[in-house]
């Protein structure tokens, strides 16, 4: 057996040592190397819960339009109960509250110059009561102003000439404000437009002749609403009407007829007088406007009174109103000799007695009556329905939002 020196015993010691220290350092490099291998612990911190509420509206101080709703809204939280009442009165003003009786609304306008206390009660999912209380006023006009229509909302039943005709009672200085809060909707829909014919009185037409059989509404949602100088709406109002068959009578003034359309076809004619030169017929398109058995004629209405050439004061039968300068459909027995041949007339549209039944049978409010070749001036805009005078261009520019 080989002896082992000391030097080789010495040496391979430190082999064994380094060998040693080499595991080692191989288990701690594994054991500082296992959190990278593993996810962060969570984080056991909660967000913090959110705080239940109740918020009413209007918030503002100011006092609002009276057609500013009221609403109450609940975060984290159901509503059980909402009261606005008017201090006043001691009315309370009815509302609504959606399912998740998160959100409570009210249905019905307020008043004019009021003062209302709203008191909301709510309960959180936990069980937890909440209350909140407010207030709300409401702006005092210095006037109110009313939306008469024409036709009256006794009306139900027109012809395809009718304009719609909103007057208010008071100027309208806020011109936009006021066509805005007016709505017209159409069942065909059909183009057209409002016309202000002065600071009071708005028209509103189609391009063209209603569609027959249709079903036209007009709202007045003005309530609430700002018209200028100090002046708001007083009411909102509706009306619907339908639009009847087409009749359409066209007068020509060179033919000495009067020729008789029903849904576009001709379905009569007739002869008549129009105005003598000293008194022509409007030219363009009438709309009748009225219709009446018998009514006095009176030439002292447009200014020949007692006394004056060409005066004159009868009972006339079957009269139908195309304008409010003196201009109507009727029967005139005493001109049947000049009917077809001659424009005998004060300017009215002079009929047979029996023909005169016929149109007066068939003719009503809206209807059209189209007048040609009579010598006179075109129908004024502003008279009574002489809104087909105009354009479709210029009636277009005779709005405020154009």
């Amino acid at each position: 057996m080989a002896r082992v020196t000391a030097q080789q015993r010495y040496t391979a010691r430190r082999h064994r040592i380094a060998a040693l220290l080499a595991v080692v350092a191989l288990g701690a490099a594994a054991c500082t190397s296992a959190p990278d291998r593993q996810s962060a612990p969570a984080s056991t911190s909660a967000a913090p819960a959110k705080a239940a509420s109740i918020a009413i509206e209007p918030a503002s101080t100011d006092p609002v339009s009276p057609a500013t709703p009221v609403v109450v809204r609940a975060a984290d939280a159901a509503l059980t109960s909402v009261t606005v009442t008017n201090t006043a009165t001691g009315k309370q003003v009815s509302g609504r509250t959606t399912p998740d009786k998160r959100t409570w609304t009210a249905s019905e306008p307020l008043a004019y110059g009021a003062s209302y206390q709203v008191k909301a009660d709510a309960t959180t999912p936990g069980g937890t009561p909440l209350e909140q209380t407010g207030s709300v006023r409401t702006l005092q006009p210095r006037v109110q102003a009313f939306p008469s229509f024409i036709p009256a909302p006794n009306v139900s039943d027109v012809g395809v000439g009718q304009p719609l005709v909103v007057k208010f009672d008071q100027d309208v200085a806020d011109r936009a404000a006021a066509e805005k809060a007016l709505q017209v909707n159409a069942n065909p829909p059909q183009p057209g437009g409002w016309y202000w014919l002065s600071k009071r009185e708005v028209h509103y037409r189609p391009q063209n002749y209603w569609q027959p059989g249709s079903t036209v509404t007009v709202t007045a949602k003005v309530y609430g609403v700002n018209l200028g100088n100090g002046v708001y709406g007083q009411t909102d109002r509706a009306e619907t009407l339908k639009i009847h068959d087409s009749w359409i009578a066209k007068a020509d003034g060179k033919t000495e007829k009067l020729q008789i359309f029903h849904n576009g076809q001709l379905v009569n004619t007739m002869p008549m007088s129009l105005g003598s030169p000293g008194f022509p017929t409007h030219e363009g398109t009438h709309v009748v406007s009225d219709k009446q058995p018998s009514i006095i004629m009176d030439s002292c209405t447009y200014g020949v009174c007692k006394g004056q050439p060409g005066y004159y004061r009868e009972q006339v039968a079957l009269d139908e109103r195309i304008s409010n300068d003196g201009e109507f459909v009727h029967s005139a027995p005493w001109s049947v000799g000049q009917q077809g041949n001659s424009n005998v007339s004060h300017g009215c549209v002079n009929l047979a007695p029996a023909d005169a039944q016929w149109f007066y049978d068939r003719f009503g409010l809206g209807d059209v009556v189209e007048i040609t070749n009579s010598g006179g001036s075109a129908l004024p805009i502003w008279d009574t329905y002489g809104d087909w005078a105009a354009s479709w261009p210029q009636w277009q520019a005779g709005s405020a939002l154009h």
